[in-house]
């Protein structure tokens, strides 16, 4: 009988801890279901917070920075190919069609200020006709005239100045039309050609955009007010008089660290910037545009354009001047002098203006 006792006893405790590790067992498998749905349940929740805060901290990234005041440093000097960085390549893939538009003509005739106001008479192109009428022949000189200088009449000197500079302008902002043409066509796809993909690589490159973001590029990719870009150019070169622009075809006053450039007079002579040197003309008109379009420095200007843009309103010069104060080293006072130009100047008449076609492709422009 003890025995038998004995072994119900040690049976009960048996089955009492086998009942208890059952529990346990039982207990800890719910406590990893719970910690494996909540590990699960966190993931899921963490990570979109985690690509959110990656894409913002992309974003404040991505804009194309340098160590310029006014523009790129970039180099238009190619034979410079020593230690080239990966931030180099990718500033000469920002100027790869400046480079090759810079090459297009190295010889180039100078014309004397009298023979292009002849020709300019000759194909009926003045200005008067262009506030009327709105239009603009396709006359594009690559060279500015050394007697631009020598013209007494300031209003005469200002006016062959304006006439030079705005089909180049025109030009530039009508391959800028084009090519929104294009991305906008792309956007309003639910697919894409491999040579639409291939055109969007070759334009984010072109416009700094390494997250290869269409909505930067959107912004990015547009118009310079026609208004304000005389303006620039003509403060710049002191209506064509500067050396810069009679020696290095400069309009717009852009700066560089490296590569081939004229140097201030005033600047020493080991250090400091040189001012960009162009072959022709519309090259400096495309560099003044992609600098506009790609440098941080001037993101407050491509911001306040697209907003003008999300309302509908057309590109206002005069608005778009206040976010150019760190164009020059004289801020709020270069704004103020672009303002005047603009005004005194009636250089708003010429925002609407349309550059006649000179090819098939750019009819639908007008």
């Amino acid at each position: 009988m003890s025995i038998n006792r004995g072994l119900k006893k040690n049976s009960k405790k048996s089955y009492k801890k086998n009942q208890s590790d059952f529990l346990q067992e039982k207990i800890n498998s719910i406590s990893k279901i719970i910690l494996s749905s909540s590990l699960v349940v966190s993931f899921f929740y963490v990570i979109p917070l985690l690509i959110d805060f990656s894409e913002k901290n992309i974003l404040k990234t991505k804009e194309f920075t340098n160590n310029s005041k006014k523009i790129l440093a970039y180099t238009l000097n190619k034979k410079n190919n020593l230690n080239i960085d990966e931030e180099a390549i990718n500033e000469k893939d920002l100027l790869l069609d400046i480079f090759s538009l810079n090459d297009l003509e190295t010889d180039t005739v100078r014309l004397s200020a009298s023979t292009i106001k002849q020709l300019f008479q000759d194909t009926g192109y003045n200005l008067k006709e262009v506030r009327e009428k709105k239009l603009v022949k396709p006359v594009a000189l690559t060279l500015l005239p050394e007697e631009i200088k020598k013209i007494e009449n300031i209003k005469k000197r200002k006016e062959l100045f304006i006439q030079i500079v705005l089909p180049l302008i025109l030009k530039e902002n009508n391959n800028i039309k084009l090519d929104r043409k294009t991305l906008f066509s792309i956007i309003n796809k639910s697919n894409n050609s491999d040579l639409e993909k291939k055109w969007l690589e070759k334009k984010y490159k072109q416009y700094g955009i390494k997250s290869n973001d269409l909505s930067v590029l959107k912004i990015r990719m547009d118009e310079v007010p026609v208004s304000l870009a005389i303006a620039q150019a003509a403060k710049e070169t002191g209506w064509g008089t500067s050396r810069f622009a009679q020696e290095g075809n400069a309009l717009f006053g852009q700066w560089t660290w490296s590569g081939e450039g004229l140097k201030p007079k005033d600047a020493d002579v080991d250090k400091g910037h040189k001012v960009m040197k162009f072959n022709v003309l519309q090259a400096s008109v495309r560099a003044y545009l992609r600098n506009l379009n790609t440098h941080s420095t001037y993101k407050d200007f491509r911001k306040a354009r697209a907003d003008l843009r999300d309302l509908g309103k057309s590109l206002d010069g005069l608005a778009l001047s206040e976010h150019l104060d760190k164009y020059a080293e004289t801020g709020a006072q270069y704004v103020t002098v672009l303002k005047k130009i603009i005004v005194q100047n009636k250089l708003k008449d010429f925002d609407d203006a349309k550059l006649l076609p000179s090819s098939i492709d750019l009819e639908s422009l007008i």
